[in-house]
C-alpha cells in the first residue's frame, strides 16, 4: 500500500523542492521509496533508508555542489510501498509503468536491491522499445535465485534479462563489481556482459570507464540506472548490508553519476 506520511507531505522536504499541493504530473521529478529489506541474506536495515533520506533533505539547500542553483525544480513525493512483498511488488510495478507512459522522470529509493526488479518490470511493461540498464553496485545481482529465492537481492539483474524489451545480455552495464557468485561466473562466461570493475575504476579512471558505458549505451534513447550503496567502500558507507572493501570513493561515484 503506497503511504504518505508528515515528510513526504512536507514542503520542506528535499531540499524544499516538494510540491504536495500541486499534481504530481506537473512535476519535474517524483519520489518514492520501498521500506522493504526481508530479499537479504546478510546483514538488514535498508528498510530505514526512504524515512531516513527523506528526512535528512530537510537541512539540506538547493543548490548542487558546483554551487548551481536547482530552485526551480519540482520534486513531488509519492510516499512509500509497504506492505507483503507480493502485493507491493505488483503496486509498484502499475505505479512506474504510468510515470513512464507518462514520459516523467522518477526516482526510487530502497531498501534492499531486489525492490529494484518491480521497478524494471514497469518500464518494461510501459515501452514499446529496447532500454539499457546501468547497474552500479560491489554484485552483479546475475544469480538464479540466492537461497531458493528468485527475487532476490542477489537477482535483480537475472530478472531484468527476462524482460521483453531487454533485447540481450550487453543491455546491460555494470560498474563497481569486485564480488561475483558461481553462477553468474558461470552467466559471465556464457554470455557477453559490459563490466567495468572496482579494480578497472581505479586502474583505467572514473572518466574512461564513464565514456566506455555512455558510448555502449547510446544504443538505446531510455535507460534505466540503478545504484546500489554497496558499490562505495564500506569505508564510506558502512552500514550497507553486504559491505566489500576495495569499493568506489564518494568521489568517484560522484563523478561517474554527473557523467
Amino acid at each position: 500500500m503506497l503511504k504518505r506520511n508528515e515528510d513526504a507531505i512536507s514542503s520542506g522536504a528535499w531540499c524544499s523542492l516538494n510540491r504536495p499541493d500541486e499534481a504530481p504530473e506537473h512535476a519535474d521529478v517524483v519520489i518514492f521509496g520501498i521500506p522493504y529489506d526481508k530479499g537479504v541474506s546478510y546483514r538488514s536495515g535498508a528498510s530505514e533508508a526512504p524515512r531516513l533520506l527523506r528526512h535528512n533533505t530537510f537541512t539540506s539547500t538547493p543548490f548542487t555542489e558546483r554551487l548551481q542553483s536547482m530552485e526551480d525544480m519540482k520534486v513531488y513525493d509519492l510516499g512509500d510501498f509497504e506492505g507483503e512483498r507480493d502485493i507491493i511488488f505488483q503496486e509498484i510495478q502499475t505505479q512506474v509503468e504510468q510515470l513512464v507512459r507518462r514520459g516523467q522522470k522518477f526516482t526510487m529509493i530502497g531498501g534492499d536491491h531486489s525492490v529494484t526488479i518491480p521497478v524494471q518490470r514497469g518500464v518494461d511493461a510501459a515501452l514499446d522499445e529496447e532500454f539499457g540498464i546501468i547497474h552500479i553496485d560491489a554484485h552483479l545481482d546475475m544469480c538464479e535465485a540466492l537461497y531458493g529465492d528468485s527475487l532476490s537481492h542477489g537477482s535483480t539483474e537475472r530478472r531484468a534479462t527476462e524482460l521483453e524489451n531487454i533485447p540481450d545480455s550487453e543491455a546491460l552495464y555494470f560498474i563497481g563489481i569486485r564480488s561475483i557468485e558461481p553462477d553468474e561466473y558461470d552467466f559471465m562466461c556464457k554470455n557477453k556482459m559490459n563490466i567495468k570493475t572496482a579494480y578497472d575504476c581505479y586502474h583505467e579512471g572514473m572518466e574512461a570507464v564513464a565514456s566506455d558505458c555512455v558510448q555502449k549505451m547510446k544504443r538505446f534513447k531510455k535507460v534505466y540506472l540503478t545504484f546500489d550503496i554497496d558499490a562505495l567502500d564500506p569505508a564510506y558507507a558502512a552500514g550497507t548490508g553486504t559491505p566489500q572493501f576495495g569499493g568506489l570513493t564518494s568521489r568517484m561515484a560522484l563523478d561517474l553519476l554527473e557523467r
